[in-house]
């Protein structure tokens, strides 16, 4: 063990505020997710707040990822640290076959906000065991095995979830044992279907939706998993009429319809939940991350009657020793509550409409490099091309280049965190950011952009 191990500071603030100790550390013993051990470099954060973050130098970034887009109402709200600490005070945890207030609380107000009758909550610690519980309980309800998603979807890392995901990360684990299947969805700019319009997109993805149906066999078909906005593939909006469409085909063929909200839901598509943008109902509803702005892990399923009916009296076979956690559950009914009081869904709409879309467009018409701008309230993703005409990706689907490592260093070196994958800048702000903020983000995207840019001329 090193001395700089051993000398350990007094206290989590301490802890925190130890950069270099953290760094030794973190090297010496931490296995970090979806990467190259050897590799890497991580920043260490001594301290958060509102829409920023800072490293161990000092230095300040704008937050313009939240995190993995869940700090929804930004870092350390005041209103949810104070929810955790008198909820620690009060009843720190208590195994989930026993009620208490807060997670009772904490489900009433979830249920306020799903559409339709999705009444019921089955709390998990986040949203891939969301969607492999929303799965089970599809399997169980229709007694049929198959499972359809899209590709250009992500839907979490554990076995079966990340086998229904649709980008590479799911290769390395897909052995093709778990009754999934995957179609294409709806995704004009480089459409699958020769189309042209959002109307034939539309049509021609719920045709081929319905012709994997009839080859895979209504009857061996428990659930289609859709992201109701696909997030980390793309934030691809679906065309009008699309998930109406998926809707009744799914009612067609008692097959359940699922609406993965983990990333889309809580306010960050503009609406309490993106499902709402198409007017539909699901069968089942996964979320977590801004449920309680990922302060303490939660997710869960939102359940609906009919499904809810198939476990009345048949044990549902299934549970997690963390499931609808005191502090987790307080940190929702804060997130919730503040959400409600200060109008934050519409303001996020506002948000989006009036600084976001048209500063994004702003940037599309200068720039080169950007072939397309897409999304709603503050859930965007701008499509990067080498070349508009042919539509090029500026990095290889499932990879990264030169062009864009340039472009996200030049946004960090000017103080901006980007949420970059493959070949596109997803802009995922806090739900809480101010509109000053949120230009100055832009603007710090527009000076890296055209600085990688013109070192390619």
């Amino acid at each position: 063990m090193t001395a700089i191990a051993t000398a350990r500071p007094t206290g989590p603030a301490a802890l925190t505020a130890d950069a270099e100790r953290a760094y030794d550390l973190d090297r010496q013993h931490v296995f970090h997710s979806w990467s190259a051990q050897a590799t890497l470099d991580p920043m260490v954060v001594t301290r958060a707040e509102g829409s920023y973050l800072w490293n161990g130098d000092g230095a300040r970034f704008l937050d313009f990822t939240s995190q993995l887009v869940y700090t929804n109402l930004g870092h350390q709200h005041p209103r949810i640290v104070a929810a955790i600490q008198e909820q620690a005070a009060s009843l720190c945890t208590i195994a989930p076959g026993y009620a208490n207030g807060t997670r009772s609380e904490a489900a009433r107000l979830i249920a306020s906000h799903t559409p339709g009758d999705l009444d019921k909550v089955f709390f998990t610690n986040g949203g891939a065991d969301a969607n492999e519980h929303a799965i089970r309980m599809a399997r169980l309800h229709t007694g049929k095995h198959k499972v359809l998603s899209t590709y250009r979807s992500y839907h979490g890392g554990t076995q079966l979830a990340v086998n229904v995901t649709g980008d590479p990360r799911r290769w390395p684990s897909d052995n093709g044992s778990t009754g999934t299947v995957h179609f294409f969805g709806p995704f004009l700019y480089r459409s699958s279907f020769s189309a042209t319009t959002e109307e034939e997109e539309c049509q021609r993805a719920l045709a081929h939706l319905e012709q994997v149906i009839a080859l895979e066999g209504a009857s061996t078909i428990a659930a289609v998993i859709l992201e109701s906005i696909p997030g980390t593939a793309g934030i691809m909006m679906p065309p009008a009429g699309y998930l109406k469409g998926v809707r009744e085909l799914c009612d067609r063929h008692d097959i359940v319809f699922i609406a993965d909200e983990v990333m889309a839901g809580f306010g960050r598509a503009g609406r309490w939940f993106a499902v709402e943008h198409g007017d539909v109902v699901p069968d089942l509803l996964t979320f977590a991350k801004g449920v309680n702005s990922g302060y303490v892990p939660l997710g869960g399923v939102a359940i609906s009657e009919k499904i809810h009916r198939t476990f009345a009296e048949r044990t549902y076979p299934g549970g997690l020793t963390y499931s609808g956690h005191p502090l987790a559950c307080a940190a929702a009914v804060a997130t919730i509550e503040t959400m409600e009081e200060e109008n934050i869904v519409e303001r996020v709409d506002a948000l989006g409409r009036e600084i976001l879309e048209p500063g994004l467009r702003d940037l599309a018409a200068r720039h080169p490099w950007i072939g397309e701008v897409r999304g709603t309230g503050a859930f965007w993703a701008i499509e990067l091309v080498s070349d508009r005409a042919t539509r090029e990706p500026l990095a290889p689907y499932g990879g990264s280049s030169p062009a864009m490592a340039a472009i996200i260093s030049g946004c960090t070196r000017r103080g901006l965190l980007p949420f970059s994958n493959f070949n596109r800048i997803h802009v995922v702000p806090p739900l809480t950011i101010s509109a000053a903020e949120a230009t100055e983000g832009l603007a710090i995207l527009d000076a890296a952009l055209t600085e990688a840019y013109d070192a390619t001329r």
